[in-house]
């Protein structure tokens, strides 16, 4: 049995992330949970997130989660979604926070005042809506995903890697910024996989059978 734990940490989308993997992978246990017992007997992990990143980070550490977190994403496949993906990294802006380390790198927030749109209009912050991701490099989460395939973004920030070779996703909203983030066993959205209709349950379905 292929069993999935989707990290509740106190931050984000549980609920439909659970969801939208019990029906892309109906054959999967999967499991929301706070507990580390099921982190450590986990087949993969799913870490996702929502809000401001000093509450996530502090919800994390309060959580009592974050040690073991880090010690199991060492070499399970783990997928971060959103404010998920962002804690991978360094530091982000929002508030100065401390993340968790993983990947190279800082959070930053969009900058695009007075800048407007083809319609005229200006670039509202967050992005919620449709956009388009463009594949920058090969890899199996994208197996039956076109290129330049649209996926859903609720988001004010976004990911600076400071590895090129980390980087597999980037879309524009104003310019150009990285929207899908892999490393090893490790693959991590801005975007909302669970929220994307079609495209988004075939990540989640690579993402169950992927083999890192």
């Amino acid at each position: 049995m292929n069993k999935i734990v989707v990290v509740d940490y106190g931050m984000g989308n549980l609920r439909s992330v659970a969801q939208a993997l019990r029906s892309a992978a109906p054959e999967a246990e999967v499991l929301i949970s706070n507990q580390a017992h099921d982190l450590k007997t986990a087949d993969r992990i799913v870490l996702p997130g929502q809000g401001a990143m000093p509450d996530c980070m502090q919800c994390l550490n309060d959580s009592g989660l974050k040690e073991v977190l880090l010690e199991q994403i060492r070499n399970k496949p783990l997928l971060g979604i959103c404010v998920g993906e962002q804690m991978l990294f360094d530091v982000s802006e929002e508030g100065d926070a401390a993340c968790l380390g993983v990947l190279p790198g800082k959070v930053v927030r969009f900058q695009l005042h007075n800048q407007v749109q083809e319609d005229g209009s200006r670039f509202k912050v967050p992005q919620m809506g449709w956009n388009r991701v463009t594949q920058t490099q090969e890899h199996p989460l994208w197996k039956n995903i076109g290129n330049e395939t649209y996926f859903y973004f609720v988001h004010s920030f976004y990911v600076q890697p400071q590895q090129q070779a980390h980087i597999v996703g980037t879309t524009t909203y104003g310019s150009v910024f990285v929207s899908a983030v892999a490393q090893e066993n490790i693959f991590a959205t801005q975007f909302h996989p669970e929220k994307s209709a079609k495209a988004g349950l075939q990540l989640l379905q690579n993402f169950v059978h992927w083999k890192p």
